[in-house]
């Protein structure tokens, strides 16, 4: 992997591009990561050679950008596509994407400020203006994208360099004008699209979504940017606001903020509605129409799930807390999972007292607000691999005598670098249970070997149900269930499937008869 860029003059331009051709056109297709290592290797001297002019250096990167379509997508879709992938292979992935996404934006912005310095050349780079701008923003918006996956904190060098690329486009007289971009269907856009693509993302919650949801959502975003807003002034449809000023996160607008010139605000605008005639089409139909790229394959029920998730976030008000959060500074003891949540709540049952029942591997975190549905807690430095949105974990506070079960909501990082979670706890009580379908092998004698639930309610409900969080897709619509509670028996029939996530179905069932 030897680069002989050199830059200078027109003739070792043209050599360079030959030699990017030839690499491009050897790359492994059956070796998406192999292929984008090599790819982002090279996109990193083309960026730092010297003496290129700016048409020559936007013509190399063009061609190492378009060999990176496929491979950049492949790996994007395993990275998304599979549950649990090994740490090892996991960080390979998000190293070579991450990677590749941010050499290419700074060598799409090499390009600008060699035009802006009116570095030999420039001049001919004038008509592709709208196209570095927008690869350059698109670029910025996918690893922005990357770094959300990991739940971790968007630095400011995102802010500025978005601000930047846009501020220059709207300087220039071109933040609004389309153009081809990219080839194909879903190439045309503008700087303005782009810009607002990166705004409308980090304004959509993504802290509450999965890896998978969270990379539907980026989709979905872009499927809808050409209908985003932008205004110089607070206007209908723009919530929120970004200063090219101050490199700061966008936030949503209040009352008594300052502005100035700099400050845009920003909002779905048409798009609001269009995502709920979107939701609509697929609700009727039952299918996603094709002509829509959602950068891989998913069901009915996740990408609706996500569309929700944006309507809510992208409304004039800002979603609502369940329940008001009080300061609070304790310590919170923690096991992940589902299956060592249920081990630590059969141990806790059978001690004398409960510090004796602190499972082996849990940890300890702070805890620095809470509510009647849950806390807020910062998560200690050490390897938490488990730690995703949608995670069971198993709880229990200084001052409780008892065990409880939360699900991760939603894990940000704060300044310092301390991951911050958001932890939904289900019910007020956990126990555990075991659970058969009722009536299994009666007539033979065979019945299928009983499996463990949490059961979250004391006593049923006022319509006579109970909650149960059940191992993942063991909830069955028309299956009653024989539950075991301590030495008792309970017939339930399903009522209704609060939540299905990737380990457990969170379930109410109504209560029948008592054995």
């Amino acid at each position: 992997m030897v680069s002989l860029l050199t830059g200078g003059a027109p003739e070792s331009a043209k050599s360079a591009l030959e030699q990017v051709r030839r690499v491009t056109a050897g790359l492994p297709a059956s070796e998406p990561l192999e292929a984008l290592v090599e790819i982002n290797f090279w996109i990193e001297s083309v960026s730092n050679a010297e003496g290129f002019r700016p048409s020559d250096r936007l013509a190399l990167v063009s061609v190492l950008d378009q060999a990176a379509k496929n491979p950049h997508q492949q790996l994007a879709q395993e990275y998304v596509g599979v549950q649990r992938l090994q740490k090892p292979q996991e960080n390979r992935l998000w190293n070579a994407c991450f990677g590749f996404t941010k050499n290419l934006g700074t060598a799409y912005i090499r390009c600008i400020e060699q035009f802006q310095a009116a570095d030999p050349g420039s001049e001919s780079m004038e008509k592709d203006l709208p196209l570095v701008a927008g690869r350059a923003l698109r670029a910025l918006t996918v690893q922005t994208k990357w770094i959300l996956q990991r739940y971790e904190l968007l630095d400011e060098r995102i802010w500025r360099e978005l601000a930047k690329v846009y501020q220059f486009a709207e300087t220039r007289g071109f933040a609004g004008a389309r153009a081809a971009i990219y080839p194909g269907r879903h190439g045309e856009s503008s700087a303005q699209e782009e810009f607002l693509k990166a705004m409308m993302l980090v304004v959509s919650g993504p802290d509450g979504l999965l890896a998978d949801k969270l990379h539907l959502a980026e989709r979905l975003v872009a499927h809808f940017g050409s209908a985003f807003t932008i205004r110089p002034e607070p206007a209908l449809g723009c919530p929120f606001f970004f200063d090219l000023s101050t490199h700061q996160p966008p936030a949503r607008t209040y009352k008594s903020m300052a502005r100035g010139p700099m400050t845009r605000f920003f909002g779905p605008g048409e798009a609001a509605q269009a995502l709920r005639t979107f939701a609509h089409e697929i609700k009727e139909r039952g299918t996603i129409p094709d002509d829509v790229n959602l950068g891989g394959d998913f069901d009915n029920e996740t990408v609706l799930s996500v569309l929700a998730h944006l309507e809510e976030h992208w409304s004039a008000v800002p979603p609502a807390r369940g329940a008001a959060r009080r300061p609070l500074a304790t310590r919170v003891t923690v096991i992940p999972g589902f299956p060592r949540t249920l081990d630590w709540l059969h141990a806790v049952q059978g001690a004398n007292a409960i510090e004796y029942a602190e499972p082996e591997g849990a940890e300890s975190w702070i805890v620095y607000d809470m509510s009647d549905g849950g806390y807020g807690a910062i998560v200690p430095n050490a390897k938490t691999d488990w730690l995703q949105v949608g995670a069971v974990l198993g709880l229990r506070t200084e001052a409780a005598p008892a065990c409880r079960v939360g699900v991760v909501r939603r894990i940000t990082q704060d300044d310092f670098g301390q991951r911050r979670v958001g932890i939904e706890v289900l019910g007020r009580f956990a126990f555990p249970v075991k659970v058969s379908p009722a009536g299994a092998g009666a007539a033979t004698g065979a019945a299928p070997p009983a499996e463990e639930a949490i059961l979250l309610s004391k006593q049923p409900d006022q319509n006579g149900e109970i909650a149960l969080l059940l191992a993942a897709g063991r909830f069955m619509p028309a299956q009653r269930l024989q539950v075991q509670v301590r030495d008792k028996e309970y017939l339930v029939t399903p009522s209704t499937l609060i939540e299905s996530g990737t380990e457990f179905d969170w379930a109410n069932l109504k209560v029948t008869k008592q054995n």
